[in-house]
C-alpha cells in the first residue's frame, strides 16, 4: 500500500462536467491506498477462500421485477461492443450489450477468461461485492474526496494527473480511448480494452492507475453538485462524506428507488453515466469524473482501503469498468 500523507486541497472543478462544480477547498487526513485497483488474480482469492458469488453470477429473484418474463431472468452484465454507426450519442445501448454470463470470470462474454488477465483489474463487480472484498482484505472503500486526493499525486489545478499536456513527449500516461468513441479504438497507448495495473506511470504518490484503464467505486453518495466553497479558511470541510442516500436517485426514473455512488478515475469527454458496468477503459481528459452508479448494477473493483485505525487509514480501490 501506498500513505497518502494528507492535506488541503481544491476538490472538483468549473471547467469540465456539471456535477464535477464548483471546485471547492477540502481538507483530508493521511490514509494509506492500494498501489493499484484490485486485480482478477486478487479477487479470485478472494473467492476461491470465501465462497463469494457477485450480483452479475446472481440470477435475479423474481419477486424484484414483477411481470418479467420468466425467460428473461439470468445472471448477465453489461459488455462494451464498438457499434458500426451511431445515431445519437444519448442511446448508450449502441454500445453497451446486456450479456447472459457475462461476470468478473468472463469479462467480455461467455466464451472469455481472465485466464492470461491476472494482472488487469477485476471488472463486473457491484458495489456490494467491492464492499465484500474490501472487509474480506481488512479494508474499506475511499471516499471521493479521498480518491480525489489521491489520484491527484500532489499537483493542483493541473489537467491532468500528471501535468497539462495529455501526452507529454508523445507519451501516453495511461490507458484512454484514442479515436472515434465509440466506434474505433486507434489503441495508440497499446490497449484494445483494459490494461495491466501497471502498465502506466506511478503519479506523484507513487500510486498507479488512478486515471483511465476502469471506473472505481467510492463510499460516498452520488449527488448533482458539489457544495459550495467554505467562505472562511476556518470552515473547509475536514474529511468530507458527499451527498445524502435520499438525494441519490435518478431524478430522471422517479419509478427507480435505487440509490447511486460515485464513480471515478476512467472517463472521456462524453456524457456521464448513470449505470456502472463494464466499460472499456475510457480515459479521464478532465481529471476525476464524479460518476453515478446504480448499486445494483456491476461494475470494476478496485483498490479497497483499510478501515480506520487511529490516524493511518489504509484505504482499498474498488473499480468497474
Amino acid at each position: 500500500m501506498v500513505w497518502i500523507p494528507g492535506g488541503k486541497f481544491r476538490m472538483g472543478s468549473d471547467h469540465h462536467y456539471r456535477e464535477e462544480a464548483p471546485s471547492h477547498r477540502v481538507r483530508v487526513d493521511g490514509f494509506w491506498i492500494d498501489r493499484t485497483p484490485v486485480t482478477n488474480a486478487q479477487f479470485r482469492s478472494f473467492v476461491k477462500e470465501t465462497g463469494h458469488i457477485t450480483v452479475a453470477e446472481t440470477t435475479p429473484d423474481p419477486a424484484h421485477y414483477p411481470g418479467a418474463l420468466p425467460h428473461m431472468l439470468y445472471a448477465r452484465s453489461l459488455v462494451f461492443e464498438p457499434p458500426h454507426r451511431v445515431h445519437n450519442l444519448r442511446d448508450l445501448g449502441q454500445w453497451w450489450t446486456f450479456m447472459r454470463g457475462a461476470n468478473w470470470r468472463r469479462p467480455y462474454g461467455p466464451r472469455g477468461n481472465i485466464d492470461v488477465l491476472g494482472e488487469h483489474p477485476v471488472v463486473h463487480v457491484a458495489y456490494s461485492n467491492a464492499l465484500a472484498y474490501a472487509k474480506w482484505a481488512g479494508k474499506e472503500l475511499p471516499t471521493e474526496a479521498e480518491w480525489e486526493f489521491a489520484a491527484r499525486g500532489g499537483l493542483e489545478a493541473e489537467e491532468y494527473a500528471w501535468g497539462n499536456a495529455l501526452t507529454p513527449g508523445g507519451k501516453h500516461m495511461a490507458n484512454i480511448w484514442q479515436g472515434s468513441f465509440p466506434i474505433q479504438n486507434l489503441c495508440e497507448g497499446g490497449f484494445d480494452r483494459t490494461s495491466p495495473v501497471t502498465a502506466f506511470p506511478a503519479n506523484g504518490y507513487g500510486v498507479c492507475d488512478m486515471i483511465g484503464n476502469v471506473w472505481e467505486w467510492t463510499a460516498d453518495w452520488w449527488s448533482a453538485r458539489h457544495e459550495a466553497d467554505a467562505a472562511k479558511p476556518c470552515c473547509i470541510p475536514q474529511n468530507p462524506r458527499g451527498g445524502r442516500e435520499a438525494a441519490s436517485y435518478d431524478p430522471c426514473r422517479p419509478a427507480i428507488r435505487i440509490p447511486r455512488k460515485v464513480l471515478k478515475g476512467a472517463r472521456i469527454s462524453v456524457r456521464r453515466t448513470t449505470a456502472g458496468a463494464i466499460a472499456p477503459r475510457l480515459g479521464n481528459l478532465s481529471r476525476s469524473i464524479r460518476q453515478p452508479v446504480t448499486s445494483a448494477f456491476t461494475a470494476w473493483c478496485g483498490r479497497p482501503s483499510l478501515l480506520n485505525h487511529r490516524k493511518r487509514r489504509l484505504k482499498s480501490r474498488g473499480s468497474v469498468e
